[in-house]
């Protein structure tokens, strides 16, 4: 007895070292395995509460803008589970302080959040849903129970309708037929919208369905939309997907999850002041416009005045005083930006501009800077726009170009290696040492993912160009120049060793 009330004591004293803070627990690496035993079903959050680039430490760097955002949504939803005496749990890991933890699980962006199912350790989900509470409490249940839940009393689905800002039910008397099977492969494939399933006459009756079908509640815009059309898995997943989100949608930390990992990526952007005296005019008038687009094109709009939002700005080469302003970009393989020629906000001129745009009649909106009066007077060359193809692509130069962004720490890391590799070079005949900056100049033919970005434009008249995928360090680029971009270099496009840089693959990398 006494062995086992020792054991028993143990066991006790082990968990009570897991921590909890607002029903979120706190893990470390001393008690992470711990807590997958006793809570096989958990959400795991990796956060930072500052980001440390070596020569500088960001206390408000955008990354961690993510983290502080989501702090009050993800205990929110820790809550709700604990509420309804679920035996899911949420935990966060400060990456910070817990690093080896973080680099075991490929942590990479922050933040980052795994779910761990049935204490499997090895294969965690990324989570790919919103980050609002019930986005995050919808996506679990969902991983964890049916697909759909079974609807068989009018008050469950007013229930589900009420308590969710989008809710999907399936009308269908006979669960088993094919229709009904089109629809629940349709709920297993969308984590972040609830599900139901009815055969019930009553539930038919209230919400006014005279036929097998699937309806979409949602708390905006027209407040349901009915499927009409074949009940098969890719029919229902794009009715979905097209009316999931209201026709107008503001770029918040918590909407750009469902913005950015939609289906449709063209976006017209209108940036503007929320209190700006006439921003309910300009919402009419971009409102009326989006009708005539819908499951094309998704209408954003950002509030200029919101500083967690002026890197967005940037990105489109705006500033503040510039705005209201309406920008249009598509993020498929590439990013492309268009820009409309006239700047007034009214329904006409945004459904022309968009025409323009589904025609294929628009020319991508590229920005630059004017050249320097002494582009070419330091180690280092100035790029910009409208001189970056003249030097580049001088078939008598081997052009060695950094592509930065002011903010980036990295960048400002780099900066003294880059600035020597330049002066080691200054003297020489056919290699030049080079930078751009990124966020105010961009070439057609270049596409920047991440800063900084190494490319090599190696001399003849071909207009090869070769990624630099070495050390940075003076002796790992002076390596690479001596071999004529070989050392250390692979083909544009080609796979290379992962860039440890700021990803601005989407503007959401941005923020």
């Amino acid at each position: 007895m006494l062995k086992l009330f020792l054991l028993c004591t143990l066991a006790v004293l082990s968990r009570a070292d897991i921590g909890e803070e607002d029903d979120v627990l706190v893990l470390k690496k001393s008690n992470f395995e711990e807590a997958l035993k006793a809570h096989p079903n958990i959400l795991v959050e990796f956060f930072r509460s500052c980001f440390d680039l070596g020569l500088l430490t960001f206390t408000n760097a955008p990354w961690c803008g993510h983290c502080k955002a989501l702090v009050p949504e993800y205990a929110k939803a820790a809550s709700m589970l604990k509420a309804e005496g679920s035996e899911i749990r949420l935990a966060k890991v400060d990456a910070t302080e817990e690093a080896d933890l973080a680099q075991e699980y490929g942590v990479r962006g922050y933040p980052t959040i795994k779910f761990f199912k049935g204490g499997d350790k090895e294969s965690p989900k990324e989570y790919s849903a919103g980050r609002q509470a019930d986005d995050i409490v919808n996506w679990l249940k969902k991983r964890t129970g049916p697909a759909a839940s079974t609807l068989g009393e009018v008050a469950e689905a007013e229930s589900m309708i009420a308590d969710n800002e989008v809710a999907v039910i399936g009308f269908f008397k006979d669960v088993e037929s094919e229709g009904a099977k089109a629809f629940l492969n349709a709920a297993e494939a969308i984590d972040d919208v609830p599900f139901g399933i009815t055969s019930n006459d009553a539930v038919y009756s209230k919400f006014e369905v005279s036929k097998d079908g699937v309806v979409l509640f949602k708390k905006f815009d027209e407040g349901r939309n009915t499927f009409d059309g074949e009940l098969s898995k890719t029919d229902l997943l794009a009715f979905i997907k097209a009316n999931q989100l209201p026709l107008v949608i503001e770029f918040t930390e918590q909407t750009a999850p469902k913005i950015f990992g939609g289906e449709i990526k063209s976006h017209i952007l209108m940036f503007v002041p929320k209190a700006a005296s006439d921003f309910a005019d300009k919402m009419v008038e971009f409102k009326k416009a989006s009708e005539g687009f819908k499951g094309k094109i998704l209408f954003i709009f950002i509030d200029s005045e919101v500083d967690d939002n002026q890197r967005i700005l940037e990105f489109f080469g705006l500033k503040k005083e510039e705005c209201p302003a309406i920008r249009l970009i598509t993020l498929e393989d590439e990013m492309t930006k268009y820009r409309p020629e006239s700047e007034a906000i009214t329904a006409d001129n945004i459904v022309a501009f968009c025409t323009l745009f589904t025609e294929g009649k628009l020319k991508p909106h590229l920005m630059s800077q004017d050249i320097p009066e002494d582009w070419d007077k330091n180690p280092v060359r100035v790029l910009v726009g409208k001189n970056f193809e003249e030097v580049v692509f001088d078939p008598k130069k081997n052009v060695f170009v950094e592509f930065y962004a002011p903010w980036c720490g990295h960048c400002k890391q780099l900066d003294p290696i880059w600035t020597k590799l330049g002066e080691k070079y200054l003297d020489s005949a056919d290699i030049v040492v080079a930078k751009m900056d990124s966020t105010a100049n961009e070439i057609e033919t270049v596409k920047v993912h991440s800063f900084p970005t190494l490319k090599f434009f190696p001399a003849g008249d071909e207009h090869k160009v070769v990624d630099y995928n070495g050390e940075r360090t003076l002796e790992g680029f002076t390596k690479f120049l001596e071999s004529g971009g070989k050392d250390g270099g692979a083909p544009a496009g080609e796979e290379g060793e992962e860039d440890d840089g700021i990803d601005v693959s989407t503007p959401l990398g941005l923020v």
